[in-house]
């Protein structure tokens, strides 16, 4: 990572403070009253001993002065903990706004955008790099104000007591931040190495783990887990690497606070030896300033040590923000166009296309022009080899993709549709069923309370019933993350169910037997036929000789309509249609 792009990063890091702008200026705000606290301890400790050494003056007569250096110790710990949890909600703000606004970013690009990456380096973006960012809002801003106020309300202390000690800390402060920033320069670019790391690693054995059962098919388990451990251990050397960094900085710092504070101690000791005679006012150097100055000394440095402790934070910060500025700069015009118009309730779908190009969220284009119209009621098959843009208009009819041309909607182009109010109007079943709720009920009815009578029959009809009675609590029964407790033919039946549930006037079924056995396959399809006469349906399969009841079959290659028809009139030609299907049952036989 060059210098222009670190510098790039911290504006953008800054920038965010606006999330939390009141956090920060309060978190502020108890550093300095903190910062004002130290000198009145340092002044109280420093006449107190001078007073009871010096001045021999009884203890009874220092009660009060007592109490007021309890009271300093106290308020200054309570503003200690009070800084802390305002620091934790400051850092906890602009995370939720920063997370919020990855997901709001996601949600518009849609599963399009996200099928491009593995889902171990979303997770690693939203929660690792993202908690990164906490001590760099939480500390490091915070103090950067205060490692130069701090040091400037203590030398105004100091400087009408002991100008020479004044002087000794004045001219060795710059040489921590100089040296913090001569070790941190790596800092950012070992951390963002680590984090792309991470990222790599999470996507990589999320992948492994899911295909566990293809690798073991194809023995390729054994080569696989080595190179999991090839990726770990690369993690592990970057992350050790971050360490070694983030302990030469902070062994630099402790070195050369000591060593500042070395010399004031060793002035003060060769002044009262009689060997030194300058620093003072006339008076020689008293007691009193000897416990002040030499008191106060490690609390100059404290604020320059802090921030070189919390420098790592800035470090880790700058490397997390990496990814994260790069997908929202790049995704900043990358959104599919969404509009306000809604439809009417009571009319049928009529879908119309003309010369639709359908683009990916980069702006290449992934299938068409197409040319086409779904009349109200319309049952269709898609058919096609893989590859030949069948997933993408699937897509672009969801409202995740964008496109030129025209597609319209009962004559209102679909970009000009609330896509929250369009998607209404859909039901969609996969190829990969998604069970988001944590019981098998919540994920049939979809936080809707449904009829009773209506569920059942769901359920009858998808085939739910047949291994509903296995589950301990039948609907309630929790299915665990990613549905871990059903199969995934059972998952498949329950995805069935739930579209056949939603009120929907498009139905979009992208392979949805393609988990399922060959009964089960037969009953869902069956099933899903009927349901297909109660609005229009758009179904996505490589089963050819279940299409005889479709009402129009169309044949898609290379992003191309190249064939449409009834079942009768294209087995009847010779053309692609019936070059799939004697390719399919060639297969077969």
């Amino acid at each position: 990572m060059n210098k222009t792009r670190q510098q790039q990063l911290t504006r953008w890091l800054k920038q965010q403070n606006v999330h939390a702008r009141r956090w920060l200026r309060l978190s502020f705000l108890l550093g300095l009253i903190s910062a004002l606290l130290i000198i009145a301890q340092a002044w109280l400790l420093a006449s107190l001993l001078h007073k009871l050494i010096a001045l021999n003056i009884p203890r009874s007569e220092l009660v009060s002065d007592f109490m007021l250096l309890l009271s300093c110790f106290i308020v200054r710990a309570a503003i200690g903990w009070l800084r802390e949890r305002v620091g934790f909600y400051c850092g906890l703000a602009i995370r939720r706004t920063l997370r919020k606004t990855v997901l709001d970013r996601l949600d518009k690009l849609g599963p399009a955008w996200i099928q491009g990456k593995p889902a171990g380096s979303w997770a690693s973006l939203l929660l690792e790099q993202i908690e990164e960012m906490q001590d760099y809002y939480a500390r490091y801003l915070p103090q950067m104000s205060l490692a130069v106020l701090i040091p400037c309300f203590i030398l105004i202390a100091i400087f009408p007591i002991n100008w020479a000690a004044g002087v000794i800390l004045l001219a060795t402060a710059p040489l921590i931040p100089l040296f913090m920033a001569l070790v941190g320069m790596g800092a950012a670019d070992a951390n963002r190495r680590n984090f792309l790391a991470l990222s790599r690693l999470s996507g990589h054995f999320l992948d492994r783990l899911r295909g566990l059962e293809t690798l073991r098919l194809f023995h390729r388990a054994a080569a696989e887990t080595d190179n999991i451990n090839t990726a770990s251990e690369s993690f592990r050397q970057r992350t050790m690497e971050v360490l070694r960094l983030a302990f030469l900085s902070s062994a630099v710092l402790e070195f050369f606070a000591s060593l500042s504070i070395a010399i004031v101690a060793v002035y003060f000791g060769f002044s009262y030896l009689g060997e030194l005679n300058f620093g003072h006012y006339g008076t020689g150097v008293t007691l009193f300033a000897g416990f002040l100055v030499l008191i106060l000394a490690p609390e100059f440095f404290q604020p320059l040590r802090d921030l070189g402790t919390f420098y790592h934070a800035k470090a880790q910060a700058v490397g997390a923000a990496d990814s994260l500025h790069t997908f929202l700069s790049e995704t900043d015009e990358i959104t599919v166009a969404q509009g306000e118009r809604m439809l009417n309730a009571d009319d049928a779908l009529t879908l119309i296309a003309s010369q639709l190009v359908i683009l990916s969220p980069a702006g290449s284009v992934l299938a068409g022009p197409l040319t086409f119209t779904l009349q109200p009621g319309q049952r269709v098959a898609l058919v096609g080899q893989s590859g030949a843009g069948k997933s993408s208009l699937l897509n672009v009819l969801s409202g995740f993709l964008p496109y030129q041309g025209s597609l319209t909607v009962n004559g209102i182009e679909l970009r000009e549709l609330s896509a929250g109010h369009w998607q209404q109007q859909l039901a969609w079943v996969g190829q990969n069923p998604q069970l988001p709720a944590t019981t098998l009920r919540g994920n049939l009815l979809s936080g809707e309370s449904g009829d009773t009578a209506q569920l059942q029959h769901a359920i009858q009809q998808a085939g739910v019933d047949e291994f509903l009675a296995q589950l301990p609590q039948g609907l309630d029964t929790e299915i665990g993350d990613h549905a871990a407790r059903l199969s995934v033919g059972q998952a498949q039946r329950v995805a069935v169910a739930r579209a056949l549930l939603k009120p929907s006037r498009l139905m979009l079924l992208d392979e949805p037997g393609a988990s399922l056995d060959s009964d089960s396959e037969h009953q869902v399809m069956r099933t899903l036929l009927q349901a297909s006469q109660q609005q229009t349906t758009l179904l996505v399969t490589h089963q050819l000789n279940q299409l005889s009841q479709w009402d129009e079959i169309w044949v898609m290659r290379d992003g191309q309509l190249i064939q449409q028809g009834s079942w009768d009139a294209l087995v009847a030609q010779d053309g692609p249609f019936a070059e799939l299907l004697s390719q399919r049952q060639g297969a077969i036989e």
